[in-house]
């Protein structure tokens, strides 16, 4: 079998570090050309580093100007768009009592917003090609109930019907849209405190950012052909 991704082109936000880091190392490791999208400017130093084939757009996720600046330059550098995740993704945890309209509009203005202006802005050049793949990145916060985490599940379970919405409208034309839902991933957004999640998880540790980014670079890609409105649980076990 050839690379994964092959001549693919992907948009990828919050790609600057952590796990949206390591899916644009997998990407261009399996043969894709990857357009780090990201309001941090370390996406420019990872770009460099991946080569030729990755370039940084700065992208506020929650502006529909500059998602359309950056599928026009992703279309300009590379061709076309073939993927996109919706990897980007904010955590302030917070009580009921604690989530302030501010907080509540913050985790929606990039965890659930984020995603749909980005579908919108690719429908077009996925059209052009015939087809494409949207994975969107929600989290195990979707699936249950969490402490102190109101308004980051909150938008993390709207993403989730987004995304079985899209799906639904999308699969006839060729563009699958699936859904990963990591669990605990050793990445900034744990905190300094992230491994005390270990204790919860049937593997007994917290993931790793690559071992979402296989999973992610799996489902975008052409062996995954006949999965659409499916959702992939990346946990260790701890939901279960």
């Amino acid at each position: 079998m050839g690379l994964l991704l092959n001549d693919k082109v992907a948009i990828i936000t919050g790609a600057a570090k952590g796990q949206g880091a390591a899916a644009a190392r997998c990407f261009v490791r399996e043969g894709a050309r990857v357009v780090i999208a990201d309001i941090d400017p370390a996406g420019q130093s990872l770009a460099e580093e991946l080569g030729p084939a990755a370039a940084f757009k700065t992208l506020d996720v929650s502006s529909g100007h500059d998602w359309v600046s950056c599928v026009t330059f992703t279309q300009s550098l590379f061709g076309g768009v073939d993927i996109l995740v919706n990897n980007a993704g904010i955590f302030w945890p917070a009580t009921l009592e604690q989530t302030s309209v501010e907080l509540a509009d913050m985790h929606y203005r990039v965890n659930q917003l984020g995603p749909l202006l980005g579908m919108q802005a690719v429908l077009r050049p996925m059209r052009v090609k015939g087809g494409g793949s949207i994975v969107n990145i929600a989290s195990i916060g979707a699936l249950r109930g969490w402490q102190n985490e109101l308004a980051y599940c909150s938008s993390k379970w709207a993403l989730r019907g987004l995304s079985r919405c899209a799906a639904v409208e999308l699969g006839r034309e060729g563009i699958r849209v699936n859904t990963v839902l990591p669990g605990p991933i050793d990445t900034s957004m744990l905190g300094p405190d992230g491994a005390q999640y270990a204790d919860h998880v049937l593997l007994g540790r917290i993931g790793r950012p690559n071992e979402v980014a296989e999973v992610v670079a799996f489902v975008a890609s052409d062996r995954a052909s006949f999965m659409a409105g499916a959702e992939l649980v990346v946990d260790g076990g701890m939901v279960a």
